[in-house]
């Protein structure tokens, strides 16, 4: 389908290039009349490494990140692309250090650097555990965690890792050992946040080419989401743009012919400061969903394709947590080791999403019995893994948009999806 008219960032900021300036002096001479050369100070750029680690501060210095996808509201909204009132409204937005665009545009091209190096070297092979430390360490140093508990910036949540039947909520808990297998169909979704602001985006890799077609099934019901998406636009129409879309593919394996489903009982929604489902949700299927986009909204726009029923369930080892957001202050918890671990949670992630991973890198240990106590209290909400029938195979691909009163932006679109 055709893609609405847009403005990407150039290639030359989207990745490795960057602006920060180191002062190199040359060596002292004399000219030819005798006369002492004045030192001159040349310039050189800083770029990205290989992995990528260098902070994203080094190399954009002014704080001025790279702009997503703009892309003009339809219709009825298309007036707000020359609004005065509205341009002005954005500017104040804009000039709020909590609130600002940098925040999320930051966020974003962490996002996009740390992926193009993951979709390059992800390869068969690899153990889940290997994949997902290489992309966490590369958002934790580009993104300059901050480490003080002040949850200033840092992963948005946990790296999504899910293969094959395995759509959403699986990422490797400490001694799992899964590897990556030719023929498994692989889900990355990376979560990066600045003060708050959290860029959730996802893409699919295969290598070979048996499942291309559900692939091309997901990206293009995406699009139409990201297309269809704006003020005042019904949730439920959107999700009827994304389901006719994805089902008119087909996968064929061998003689059989599969029809791609949208999974009906999973969704995009919108995000909120440290509050990763902010409580809209974007149905991918025909819905009677009476909610509507607003102005300022970010949303996560996501879809998922399967060969299987187009239906998940819960299934699996939990890997992922999160501190309920509106979870009542000073619960009563029997357990002192359920106090304690509060206390950890609430320093590292506050109501950012976690894993067991990340509770091993604080230093605790044997915290599961406590952890379950804070899950039964319903201070911590546990998320299993979401499977699909097995055998199947599904795909999903995602990015953050923002509804600013003028345009929409595709935080996290890229070169790559």
């Amino acid at each position: 389908m055709s893609e609405p008219e847009a403005q990407l960032p150039p290639k030359d900021q989207s990745h490795v290039a960057g602006d920060e300036d180191i002062k190199v002096a040359e060596q002292d001479g004399v000219n030819d009349d005798g006369k002492a050369k004045k030192k001159r100070n040349r310039t050189k750029k800083v770029k990205q490494s290989d992995p990528p680690r260098v902070g994203l501060t080094k190399i954009f210095t002014d704080g001025i990140f790279p702009v997503g996808e703009i892309c003009e509201y339809k219709n009825d909204n298309s007036y707000r692309t020359t609004s005065a009132e509205k341009r002005a409204l954005e500017n104040a937005v804009n000039e709020d250090p909590e609130e600002t665009y940098q925040n999320i545009r930051r966020g974003a091209e962490v996002h996009r650097q740390v992926r193009a190096h993951a979709r390059k070297h992800i390869k068969p092979g690899m153990t889940t555990t290997e994949i997902v430390n290489n992309i966490e360490d590369g958002v934790r140093a580009l993104v300059e965690e901050d480490t003080s508990g002040a949850l200033q910036a840092g992963i948005g949540f946990p790296t999504g890792c899910n293969i094959n039947a395995c759509a959403a909520h699986y990422t490797p808990n400490a001694g799992d050992t899964t590897v990556l297998q030719l023929r498994d169909v692989l889900k990355i979704d990376i979560g990066v946040h600045v003060k708050g602001r959290i860029v959730d985006s996802a893409f699919t890799l295969n290598f070979e080419p048996t499942y291309d077609a559900l692939l091309a099934a997901v990206k293009d019901a995406t699009n139409t989401g990201v297309k269809e998406a704006g003020i005042d636009v019904r949730v439920a129409d959107i999700g009827a743009a994304i389901q006719e879309v994805m089902e008119s593919y087909e996968v064929v394996i061998g003689t059989t012919t599969y029809p791609v489903k949208s999974i009906e009982n999973l969704t995009g929604h919108s995000i909120n400061r440290y509050r990763i489902h902010g409580g809209k949700s974007v149905p991918i299927v025909k819905t009677n969903d009476p909610g509507i986009m607003e102005e300022g909204e970010y949303f996560a726009i996501e879809t998922f394709g399967s060969t299987g029923r187009g239906r998940v369930v819960e299934s699996g080892d939990v890997s992922h947590y999160a501190k309920v957001f509106d979870a009542i202050k000073n619960p009563p918890l029997r357990l002192a080791t359920a106090k304690s671990l509060l206390k950890t949670i609430e320093k590292n992630f506050g109501t950012l999403p976690f894993c067991r991973r990340y509770l091993d890198r604080t230093g605790e240990s044997k915290y599961l019995l406590a952890l379950n106590h804070l899950v039964s209290q319903g201070v911590v909400q546990d998320y299993p893994p979401l499977w699909d029938i097995r055998g199947s195979m599904t795909a999903q691909y995602e990015h953050t948009i923002l509804l600013r009163p003028t345009c929409k932006e595709v935080v996290s679109r890229g070169d790559d999806y």
